[in-house]
């Protein structure tokens, strides 16, 4: 059937700030579901109030509208704008939940506006736990033992049919929100009481635990003939009791059986049609008893998942941009197949690869956090690695969490505490995967390791073939090592860092120049989905040790963007919005434009944004390579955040082209010395200011500067290990956490001036004129971190005498410092006196925000000064802001509900959101100002 041509205009509903649970795999999905129907000439209409993400912005759809989710929002837009459909199924549960309560009041029925993608009875099925189990008993779809409770009382009769342990699951919630498992009677009462409160419909199943059991997901197609495709298959290396958005993942599934395969296709087949006649996509999870290979369905979610951003990248199959074309009409067999452009989308894709998603974790944001990890999801983002075997993609998987690992093991990280290395593997928390490695290295028997972990003896054996290798290594120097066992090496994913950590007494550029000298050197394989069957168009790469080179080099100019590796606190999303606009602008330029990043869930990985994509780690080796291979004109490393960043010194002493600002002027900024001898002759106020490598010597400066102070590491992002400290008791220990975390970093020590106001700047330089985006006043006084401060544009309540300075410094500084691009200005302002905090020369967190607030593409522009292809007065600026935009941070407090949510100057926040006043008599802002005036008074 072709596409239905009543619908002419499409609401899509976006999720929203980033939360944990519902990240940016969901700007990705909208992102794709837009330009997919713009394709078809629809007028595509976008909802979402997450000013950071490149889905609320005009190059991605006709009209964006930053509003509240709120069907009083809606209901605004259907007046203003003629919609013929919405989809719902691109912005997570947030989307669904709304679109249900826009529903039940009437407003899309109102409007004439049909809802595509996804039937509301599916969604009613799905989520209501007592009518998802008895569907599955009625299909014959197996299920674990369960009753539905609604009070306190129903949940005590159903434990005590069922017997302990069992998980509790509320309905109607989002990323395991408030489920967990009682292993004994005594835990049962508060574990039900929170289960319940969670819920929003006060329901929760009490239900069997199958831990142990292994964990699978299957993501599909269907169109509306009922045609359905299994896209990928997922296995959990955690076994069943972790969340899947915490578990190690891998595609394709590794230890199925094909009778069991078979089978669970199957039945997901029948589920989907089970729940409603509706063209889309769909997840559905599995568990899986190792003992006999019995099967229960777990959950489905009618609507594409966290898990269909990392599908779509496993396998280069774009499912949420199929979802949106099926979703008006379209069938399977009539879509062109976006890789081979000579078939059809009515395909399964075959790899040849395998992919490993490792998710990442931000505790130490969240001092005294429950740190080990069941049901309710705790990670703040993801990477993934591509290789051809599993232990090469797990190891390239390793090195792109940015947690300072070379790898699985083998770089100086490892653990030798044999009692903390059992209790890792008994209560698995974010470094489960490293002390498996830890505890094969020690001897630790395979089996042991089995029945403390349940994790499946193929993966184990895995890792202990990884510890083996190294075993053997050690037995070589450098240069005796044989050729064929170094290229085993390669392909076991050890880089070269790993390899000189084991031989000692040599660096990673020795073993570099070493197999440089044997011919090692990676290939390139493309991501073609159909294991090279038929010819691919794809430009989508990753690495591997092998024959054939299949990325051919072009002999066009060329910039490289480096990525922003995986969402943590501190480095978002706004940082992906960044490097796509990155990408556009050189191409726009006349360049050919190359992504590095290793994130699934961002639109900077989507292969149709570069005109090349690398899925690589950004760790040196990898990047070094693939510039090595391009021979680029530079490097783009100021939209990247802190992970690209962290590669200027690394291009710069390889003679490496950095675009836009230099790594000198760059390393002024970071350098708290250099940057206060340069405010210094500027005549620029700034706090007292020490550095310290010691408890001692910071203890000398603090009295020097005067309490209280703010202890902070240098070079860092978020905030991270910042505190305000008012006596010397608290300082020591505050150094020697910092010290002890932070190893071989100097601590600053500045002078806090106490209850002053925070305000920035953000600004373009190109050589010659300073452009000044825009100057914001935070609400919460200094000391609040500025990503966790309620911040407005423009100020509200500062002196022109204030906002001169703020001017006036911020072209002083961009000029002194050489900015080419983005500058970032952090202000104190205490009795009409503005003092510099820092300074950043790259994009910051509030560009995307006020980009978006004023209707201008500052990225783009300051992408196309930094290429130098054009000067700030090329361009024509209008701001069209009316009264002030407000940015909001979000917090994901609630998956941890021990700590302490008292902020101060390490950022905590997960997202944010925007809001729009007309004037400062509006209510909104006055709750926000007697806020602040109450922090003021403290």
């Amino acid at each position: 059937m072709p596409r239905d041509t009543s619908i002419k205009s499409v609401l899509i509903i976006g999720s929203g700030p980033i939360i944990i649970g519902q990240a940016c795999e969901f700007d990705y999905a909208g992102s794709q579901a837009a330009l997919s129907l713009k394709d078809e000439g629809i007028s595509v209409t976008i909802i979402n109030s997450n000013p950071a993400t490149i889905m609320t912005d005009k190059v991605i759809a006709d009209h964006v509208y930053l509003l509240p989710l709120e069907p009083e929002s809606i209901e605004k837009i259907l007046q203003e704008r003629q919609i013929d459909a919405v989809l719902p199924t691109m912005g997570g549960q947030t989307a669904l939940n709304l679109c249900i309560s826009v529903a039940e009041r009437g407003i899309w029925e109102k409007y004439g506006v049909k809802i595509v993608g996804v039937d509301l009875d599916a969604i009613e099925k799905t989520e209501n736990r007592e009518a998802f189990r008895q569907l599955m008993v009625d299909i014959g779809v197996g299920v674990a033992t369960s009753k539905i409770a609604n009070s306190f009382l129903e949940g005590k009769e159903a434990a005590q049919q069922i017997g302990f342990p069992l998980v509790i699951r509320p309905s109607y919630t989002l990323g395991g929100k408030g489920a967990g498992f009682v292993h004994k009677k005594e835990d049962f009462d508060a574990a039900l009481s929170r289960g319940l409160q969670a819920s929003p419909t006060h329901e929760v199943l009490v239900e069997q635990a199958v831990l142990g059991w292994k964990e699978y997901e299957l993501e599909l197609l269907r169109d509306g003939n009922d045609n359905v495709i299994i896209i990928c298959s997922i296995e959990n290396f955690d076994p069943m009791g972790i969340h899947t958005g915490d578990s190690i993942t891998v595609a394709p599934a590794m230890t199925l059986s094909d009778r069991c395969y078979q089978q669970m296709r199957n039945q997901a087949i029948k589920m989907m049609r089970a729940i409603g006649n509706f063209a889309g996509g769909c997840n559905v999870q599995f568990s899986v008893n190792p003992a006999d290979e019995e099967i229960i369905a777990i959950e489905i979610n009618p609507r594409v998942s966290r898990s269909s951003a990392l599908a779509s990248k496993a396998t280069g199959y774009p499912i949420a941009k199929i979802a949106a074309k099926l979703a008006i009409g379209y069938n399977l067999d009539e879509i062109e197949n976006q890789i081979t452009k000579t078939t059809s989308a009515y395909f399964e894709p075959t790899l040849d690869y395998v992919i490993v998603k490792i998710p990442r974790w931000n505790f130490d944001k969240f001092k005294g956090a429950n740190r080990e990890l069941g049901l309710t999801m705790k990670s703040v983002g993801e990477v993934m690695g591509i290789g051809r075997s599993f232990i090469e993609a797990l190891q390239k998987a390793c090195q792109s969490l940015e947690i300072g690992r070379a790898g699985l093991g083998a770089d100086g990280r490892q653990s030798r505490n044999l009692d903390e290395i059992m209790h890792s593997l008994e209560h698995p928390s974010w470094d489960r995967l490293f002390h498996i490695y830890d505890a094969m290295s020690l001897g630790v028997p395979i089996e042991s390791i089995r029945k403390v972990t349940k994790i499946d003896r193929w993966f184990l054996n895995q890792i202990q073939d990884v510890v083996n290798i190294e075993t053997e290594l050690r037995r070589y120097s450098l240069n005796n090592i044989p050729e064929d066992f170094f290229f085993t090496l390669k392909q076991r994913g050890f880089s070269d860092t790993q390899i000189a950590y084991v031989l000692g007494n040599v660096t990673e550029e020795d073993v570099y120049q070493r197999r440089k000298a044997l011919g090692i050197k990676r290939v390139y394989k493309m991501v073609d989905t159909c294991a090279a069957e038929f010819a691919a168009k794809t430009p989508y790469y990753y690495s591997t040790y092998e024959g054939e080179n299949e990325s051919i080099v072009s002999d066009k100019k060329k910039i490289i963007v480096l990525g922003s590796g995986p969402n943590r606190i501190g480095q978002g999303i706004e940082f992906d919005y960044s490097c796509v606009h990155g990408l556009l602008a050189a191409k726009e330029s006349g360049y050919e434009a190359i992504m590095i990043n290793c994130n699934p869930e961002t639109v900077s990985t989507d292969f149709n944004m570069a005109d090349k994509l690398y899925f690589e780690p950004v760790f040196w080796e990898h990047v070094r390579e693939i510039i090595d291979m391009e021979k680029p004109e530079g490097v783009i490393v100021q939209l990247g955040g802190q992970t690209a960043l962290k590669m200027a010194e690394k291009l710069h002493q390889h003679g490496i082209k950095i675009i836009g600002t230099s790594f000198n002027d760059m390393d002024v900024a970071e350098d708290r010395g250099r940057f206060s001898d340069l405010l210094k002759e500027l005549g620029i106020p700034y706090p007292k200011y020490g550095v310290a490598e010691s408890a001692e010597e910071a203890l000398v400066v603090a009295h020097e500067v005067g309490y209280p102070v703010l202890v902070r590491p240098s070079y860092v992002l978020g905030g991270q290990g910042m505190s305000i400290v008012i006596n010397d008791e608290d300082l020591e220990k505050a150094v020697v956490n910092l010290l002890k975390n932070l190893p071989g970093n100097r601590v600053l020590i500045d002078h806090f001036l106490d209850r002053a106001a925070e305000t920035e700047s953000d600004s373009i330089h190109d050589g010659e004129d300073v452009h000044i985006i825009g100057l914001m006043e935070h609400i919460e006084p200094a000391g609040i971190h500025s990503g966790d401060s309620f911040a407005v544009l423009p100020p509200f309540d500062l002196s022109d005498n204030v906002i001169r300075q703020m001017e006036e410094y911020t072209e002083k500084i961009a000029r002194a410092l050489n900015v080419r691009g983005l500058l970032n200005i952090q202000f104190a302002v205490k009795d009409d006196k503005v003092y510099v905090i820092e300074a950043n020369p790259r994009a910051s967190r509030t560009v995307p925000f006020i980009a978006k607030a004023y209707d201008v593409p500052y990225i783009n522009i300051a992408a196309k000064v930094m290429l130098g292809v054009n000067k700030l007065k090329d361009f024509t600026i209008e701001r069209k802001l009316k009264g002030y935009a407000i940015k909001e941070p979000v917090f994901s407090f609630d998956k941890f509900p021990e700590v302490e949510k008292q902020l101060g100057p390490e950022m905590k926040s997960t997202g944010e959101a925007i809001r729009f006043i007309p004037d400062l008599e509006d209510p909104y802002f006055r709750h926000l100002y007697k806020e602040k005036s109450m922090y003021l008074s403290k």
